[in-house]
C-alpha cells in the first residue's frame, strides 16, 4: 500500500477535479490519498468539501491556517507523521496522473532508493481541455532538478524528521529533502522513461503580493540561501528544535481568547523591544498586537531633522516590520497557532498568537 499526499490552498476546483478523476481511474487501487487543506478561505474550503464528499477514496484534513504563511512542508508532515503504509508519495493537486501511474509506483518500490518523476507541463489552453492522458500536447518537460513528485520509503523519511518546516511561502522544500537524503547516503532515481504526470497551468496567485494571505517580500531568497547551507553543512535531519507534523485544531480555538493586547508603532526600538520581550519571552499566553505608523513618521518635522542631520527616531517601513514579525515566527515560533494580517491600504499589521 502507498499513501499519496496532496496539499491544497485556494486552488481552482476544476483543476482539483481533474486531479481526482485521474486518481480515481487508476488501474491499481492499492493506494490511499490524504488531502491537506492548509488554510483555504471559506468559499474554497466549502466547495472542496463537497467535491471530496463525492470521492470516498480521499481522506481530507482541514487546517485552520488561513491567516498563516503557506507551509507545504508542514502540510506534508502532518500526513507523514501518522502514515502507516510502508511507502509515501508526495504529489501535487494540480497534476493529472497517468492511469497506470500507481501500478508503476508499486513496481518502483525500493527500500534504499527514492524515485522522482519527470513532469509534462501543459499550456493554459491545453489545460482547459478534457482529453485522455496520452492525447494532451505537452509544452515542455521538467528536468532532473525538479524534485517535487517523489516516492519515498516512509521509515526513511520519518528518520530525518520529514520535510523542513523552516520553508514557508514558496519553494525549496522538495530540493532540501532530496539533498538531506543524499547527505544520508540514500540513492535517488529520476524516472524519465515516459511522462506519467501532467502539470495543469494555473496563475500563481499564491505568490501575489496583493493576496490577503501573509506575504514576506524576501522569503524565496531566504529559502534559497537556507538551502545552500543544507548543502554546505551536509545536514541530514530537520526540525531538531521543533515538533514536526504538529497540528492540533483545539489550539487554534484559543486564539479567540486574548490574554494581552499591545499596540506598537513602526519605530525600530518599539518593534525590536516587542519581539524580544514579548514574542520571544512570554509563554502560555495568547497575545494580540497591532502595529501602526508612528505619528512622527514622514512628518514635516521629521523630514526637516533628517535634512539637517539632527538626531531623529529610527523608523521602519511597514513592509520591513511585516517581514521582521514573520521571520520571528518562522525562526522561533513556527509551531505556535497564529493569525497575521497586513492591511496594505491602511498600512496596519495585526497579529494574534498563542505563545
Amino acid at each position: 500500500m502507498i499513501t499519496i499526499v496532496l496539499t491544497y490552498r485556494n486552488r481552482n476546483l476544476n483543476i482539483v477535479k481533474k486531479c481526482f478523476d485521474s486518481l480515481l481511474n487508476q488501474t491499481n487501487k492499492h493506494f490511499k490519498i490524504v488531502l491537506v487543506d492548509y488554510g483555504s478561505i471559506e468559499s474554497y474550503k466549502n466547495r472542496l468539501v463537497k467535491l471530496v464528499e463525492k470521492c470516498a477514496f480521499i481522506e481530507l484534513i482541514r487546517c485552520e491556517t488561513e491567516q498563516q504563511l503557506w507551509c507545504k512542508s508542514r502540510a506534508i508532515n502532518i500526513v507523514l507523521k501518522q502514515c502507516q503504509t510502508p511507502y509515501f508519495f508526495v504529489g501535487d493537486i494540480d497534476m493529472i496522473y497517468h492511469p497506470h501511474f500507481v501500478e508503476i509506483l508499486h513496481s518502483l518500490k525500493n527500500d534504499k532508493a527514492m524515485t522522482y518523476f519527470q513532469v509534462g507541463f501543459l499550456s493554459e489552453s491545453e489545460s482547459k481541455k478534457d482529453k485522455a492522458f496520452n492525447d494532451y500536447k505537452i509544452s515542455f518537460k521538467s528536468s532532473n532538478e525538479a524534485t517535487g513528485m517523489t516516492l519515498y520509503k516512509t521509515d526513511i523519511l520519518k528518520s530525518i524528521n520529514g520535510y523542513d518546516e523552516f520553508y514557508n511561502g514558496w519553494g525549496s522544500e522538495d530540493t532540501d529533502i532530496h539533498i538531506r537524503l543524499k547527505n544520508d547516503k540514500k540513492t535517488t532515481v529520476f524516472y524519465d522513461k515516459g511522462i506519467l504526470i501532467l502539470h495543469q497551468w494555473h496563475p500563481k496567485t499564491y505568490r501575489n503580493k496583493e493576496s490577503t494571505s501573509p506575504f514576506h517580500s524576501n522569503l524565496e531568497k531566504i529559502n534559497q540561501k537556507y538551502l545552500e547551507y543544507t548543502k554546505i553543512t551536509k545536514r541530514v535531519s530537520a526540525n531538531k528544535a521543533f515538533k514536526w507534523g504538529d497540528y492540533n485544531p483545539e489550539n487554534y480555538k484559543l486564539l479567540n481568547t486574548v490574554n494581552n493586547e499591545f499596540t506598537i508603532s513602526n519605530e525600530l526600538s518599539d518593534v525590536k523591544g516587542f519581539v524580544s520581550n514579548v514574542l520571544l519571552n512570554l509563554k502560555n499566553e495568547v497575545v494580540s498586537v497591532k502595529v501602526k505608523r508612528h505619528k512622527e513618521y514622514k512628518s514635516l518635522n521629521y523630514i526637516a531633522k533628517k535634512i539637517l542631520n539632527k538626531k531623529t527616531k529610527v523608523f521602519l517601513n511597514m513592509q520591513i516590520v511585516n517581514d521582521l514579525l514573520l521571520e520571528a515566527i518562522i525562526m522561533n515560533l513556527r509551531n505556535c497557532p497564529y493569525k497575521f494580517v497586513f492591511n496594505r491600504n491602511s498600512l496596519e499589521i495585526s497579529l494574534t498568537i498563542k505563545l
